[in-house]
C-alpha cells in the first residue's frame, strides 16, 4: 500500500460511535479492547437493517423474507472462510470461542480419552481452554499437564517438546495470549504434535482481531475464534476443523436445523458443519460479524498489526517511565496488550481511579488464574490496544497512571 493509500486512522476511528462518549466529564480512553471491541458504524447498521428489512428463521421457510435471512446467514459463513482461508462447510458457526472448545472437548475428546491418556495445555491458558478439558478429563480419568513459561511470558518450547510425551493426546493452547499478549509460533507447535500424533486446538480470540489468520498454514486441528473482539456482535464466533474430524464427531446439541430426518426409532443428521448448529442461531449477529469481517478486510490486517504495534512501543516506553510500575509480558514480537501493576496500589483501586480520568482498563485475574498464581499476584491492570486508539490516548493513560500512582502514595 502507498503512502498516499494508508490508513486515515482518525477517520477510521469516527466510525466507531461510542468512542465520542465522555465518561465522568472526561473524554472516554477506551483500552480494553482484548475484553471486547468497540463496533463500528457499518456493523451497527447490519444488525438493525437485519431486523428491520429481513428478519426471519434461517433455512426453515421458502418465502422471500426466509431466503434474504439464510442467504445473509450463510453469506457471513463464506465471508469468515475466506477470512481465515479455509473452506465454508469446515466452519461451525457458535456462539464464540467457549462453545467451541466446549464442543471439541465434548464431542471430539470424550468419545476418544481414557484413563492414562492425558491432555497438555500451557500456564497462560485462559479458563475457557482449561475447564472443559478439566472436566473431560474427570469423566474419562485422563490427566492434565501443564507446559511453562519462560520469565518475559514466552512459552517454554523445550518444556513443550519434553512433555509432548506418549500419553499426550490432545495439546490445547492459545494462538495469543490476553494476558501477556505473547504470540505463540502455532505452525512450530503444531508441526511438533503431529510427528507424535498429538491433535492440536488452537484458541484463536486474541488473534484473529488483530493479525491475519491462515488456518490452512498453521497445520492445526481445530481453531476457535471470537466474534465480539474482532469487531463483530456478542454471542457470535466458530470453529473450524478438519473435514475428517467433523465427519468423524457425534453432534454436541440436538434439536432443530442439526437434523436431515427424525423418527421415533432414529434420526439421521444433517452433513457438518449444521450437524453442530442446533436450534435458531443468533443470525442477526452473525450478519453484523460478516460485515465486521468486511470492514477489517477494507483496512487491512497487516496495517491494522503494524498501527497496534506502533501504539504498543509507545505505550510500553511510556509505562516503562513510571516509578514502581511493573509489566507482565516482555516476549518479543507480543500483542498490543499490556498487564501492569503499580507499587502500593491494588489493581482494582488503580482500575477504579483510572475510570473516573475516563480511562477504561480492565482490572482481575482476566480468567487465568494459574497464570496470576505463577507471577504470585491476585489481579493485574491490563490495557488492550486497538487499531481505533490514538497516540494521545497512550499519552492519557500514562498521565492518569502518574497521577493515581500520586493520589495512593
Amino acid at each position: 500500500m502507498s503512502a498516499a493509500t494508508r490508513p486515515d486512522w482518525l477517520s477510521i476511528r469516527a466510525d466507531f460511535p461510542v468512542l465520542t462518549r465522555q465518561v465522568h466529564g472526561k473524554p472516554l480512553v477506551y483500552l480494553d479492547s482484548a475484553n471486547t471491541s468497540q463496533k463500528p458504524q457499518s456493523v451497527i447498521r447490519a444488525v438493525d437493517a437485519f431486523y428491520r428489512e429481513h428478519n426471519a428463521n434461517v433455512s426453515r421457510a421458502v418465502h422471500a423474507l426466509g431466503s434474504e435471512a439464510t442467504e445473509a446467514y450463510e453469506g457471513a459463513r463464506g465471508k469468515l472462510a475466506a477470512f481465515l482461508n479455509v473452506p465454508a462447510n469446515e466452519l461451525v458457526l457458535t456462539s464464540g470461542t467457549t462453545f467451541a472448545l466446549n464442543l471439541v472437548a465434548y464431542s471430539f475428546a470424550l468419545p476418544r480419552l481414557q484413563a492414562g491418556d492425558a491432555i497438555l495445555l500451557t500456564r497462560m491458558e485462559h479458563h475457557a481452554n482449561i475447564v472443559p478439558w478439566q472436566l473431560v478429563a474427570e469423566r474419562t480419568g485422563a490427566v492434565i499437564k501443564v507446559v511453562e513459561i519462560t520469565p518475559e511470558g514466552a512459552l517454554d518450547l523445550d518444556d513443550l517438546r519434553a512433555k509432548l510425551t506418549g500419553d499426550v493426546k490432545i495439546l490445547a493452547f492459545t494462538h495469543v495470549s490476553n494476558v501477556l499478549g505473547t504470540v505463540n509460533p502455532v505452525a512450530e507447535i503444531c508441526r511438533e504434535a503431529r510427528k507424535r500424533g498429538v491433535i492440536t486446538v488452537v484458541d484463536g480470540s486474541q488473534a484473529t482481531p488483530h493479525r491475519a489468520v491462515d488456518i490452512p498454514a498453521l497445520g492445526c486441528d481445530f481453531y476457535a475464534f471470537t466474534g465480539h473482539k474482532m469487531l463483530g456482535p456478542t454471542g457470535t464466533g466458530g470453529l473450524w476443523a478438519k473435514r475428517e474430524h467433523l465427519k468423524a464427531m457425534p453432534p454436541f446439541l440436538g434439536g432443530g436445523e442439526m437434523i436431515k430426518e427424525v423418527r421415533f426409532e432414529k434420526t439421521t443428521y444433517n452433513d457438518p458443519p449444521h450437524k453442530f448448529e442446533a436450534g435458531t442461531p443468533n443470525i442477526a449477529g452473525v450478519v453484523g460479524l460478516g460485515t465486521a469481517v468486511d470492514y477489517l478486510q477494507a483496512i487491512g490486517m497487516a496495517e491494522i498489526e503494524a498501527r497496534e504495534q506502533a501504539l504498543l512501543r509507545m505505550a510500553e516506553a511510556r509505562l516503562s517511565a513510571i516509578p514502581g510500575l511493573r509489566m507482565f509480558g516482555t516476549a518479543p514480537g507480543k500483542a498490543a496488550v499490556i498487564s501492569f501493576l503499580v507499587e502500593g496500589a491494588h489493581a482494582h483501586d488503580l482500575a477504579t481511579l483510572l475510570d473516573l480520568e475516563g480511562i477504561a482498563v480492565r482490572s482481575g485475574h482476566h480468567c487465568a488464574h494459574p497464570l496470576m498464581a505463577h507471577f504470585g499476584v491476585p489481579a493485574t491492570c491490563r490495557a488492550s490496544l486497538a487499531f481505533y486508539n490514538t497516540h494521545v490516548e497512550v499519552e492519557a493513560l500514562g498521565d492518569a497512571i502518574e497521577k493515581v500512582r500520586k493520589l495512593l502514595a
